[in-house]
């Protein structure tokens, strides 16, 4: 069944519901569809609800609520992912998957090492770009929420919210060299249920050490870890950690 996400909440006073703009085009255009077939939405209140087509006009799609659906689809954690820029399109790749398996918002970060530069036009097409890869990844994995990407920010922005979380990790290559691998089994033993992770990772030459430093200085609960004995590519870090908070939370 198709999934859509609306603007406005859905609650148990909720009867009608219109879509229009690109989810107008897809159910009509796209999908062919006609009156009386079901689609699934998601209201901003992540509320899901079975909703039953009763009209399609040329700019309106407009449908009756058959049933309200409640689901367990979030990680029980709140994970936001602080990506140091990668080189080409890895950045997207790591926007869908990272929606499939649960995060919670995704923050591109400049740093010392990253080859990519955005200036603000770039940025703001980015950003939009990214923004879309996560609401058809949220769509197509049946999750009610939809990750949400921030504007661009410097280290320094970044270093301004680690306090956000209750657990805050980098993941470092040096850290992986020296053979600290329990760090990472440790803090997801600590990990309680609605605690928010921050996550830092640098683009493909890595983090730079006064990079690292500044993030350690933020605070007492900011740890470098490994991600295991091998060293993964940019994109795969982020996925990686995201499996094992999976694992630790929910399996």
């Amino acid at each position: 069944m198709q999934r859509y996400f609306i603007d406005n909440p859905i609650t148990d006073e909720t009867t009608e519901v219109t879509l229009t703009g690109n989810d107008h085009h897809h159910i009509s255009r796209v999908m062919r569809m006609t009156p009386n077939q079901k689609i699934y939405i998601v209201g901003s209140n992540h509320q899901a609800a079975i909703l039953q087509i009763t009209a399609i006009s040329e700019e309106e799609v407009i449908g009756e609520i058959v049933d309200l659906v409640t689901t367990d689809v979030e990680l029980p954690v709140e994970v936001i992912l602080y990506i140091g820029l990668p080189k080409g399109d890895k950045l997207e790749l790591i926007a869908q998957k990272a929606t499939e398996l649960g995060v919670t918002a995704i923050v591109p970060v400049t740093t010392k090492h990253a080859i990519t530069k955005w200036d603000n036009k770039k940025a703001t097409k980015k950003i939009a770009r990214l923004q879309k890869i996560c609401q058809a990844a949220a769509e197509q994995s049946h999750r009610t929420v939809v990750p949400y990407v921030y504007d661009l920010h410097s280290l320094k922005d970044v270093v301004e919210r680690v306090d956000d979380h209750e657990h805050f990790v980098v993941a470092y290559e040096e850290t992986a060299k020296s053979g600290e691998n329990k760090l990472l089994k440790n803090m997801l033993m600590e990990i309680d249920m609605g605690d928010s992770i921050g996550a830092f990772f640098g683009p493909e030459g890595g983090i730079h050490p006064e990079e690292v430093n500044q993030l350690l200085n933020a605070g007492d609960h900011v740890k470098t870890c490994s991600l295991g004995p091998r060293i993964l590519r940019a994109e795969t870090a982020p996925l990686y950690l995201l499996s094992a908070i999976s694992y630790a939370t929910e399996l």
